[in-house]
């Protein structure tokens, strides 16, 4: 009875680490801003949703003018991510700290999530928390 009792916890523990995902709001790294992860069209997104320097900040590092004077409230950070093999892979993200846009990788790890922006062989990784 123990030994099944066991069996069931196990099986239990793997269908959950299965069922995670990455959608849900999650914050950065550094602490800054929030970005709420979604999927559409079998794509996944992230958009941010709250920043500590308040709803009013401008995008004023975008390389586009015309761009320089919306609210980073609502921008897409992470687009275009695809699912493989527990990797979410093929997508961009967007750096308002400098204007740059990079080809995206992310991944959970435990309770955190990996993300990755990549110039060619080089790469920066930060890991963000669930909020």
């Amino acid at each position: 009875m123990k030994r099944m009792f066991f069996s069931m916890i196990c099986m239990l523990m793997c269908l959950t680490g299965y069922s995670q995902d990455v959608t849900g709001k999650w914050l950065t790294e550094a602490g800054d801003a929030q970005v709420e992860i979604y999927e559409s069209n079998g794509k996944f997104n992230g958009k941010i949703v709250w920043l500590a320097k308040g709803p009013d900040t401008k995008d004023t590092h975008n390389p586009d003018e015309k761009l320089r004077n919306r609210k980073l409230m609502g921008v897409h950070l992470l687009s275009g991510l695809t699912k493989k093999k527990g990797k979410y892979e093929g997508g961009r993200i967007y750096n308002p700290k400098n204007g740059k846009d990079y080809k995206c990788a992310i991944w959970l790890d435990g309770d955190k999530l990996k993300v990755r922006g990549y110039i060619g062989f080089l790469y920066e990784t930060q890991t963000w928390t669930r909020k």
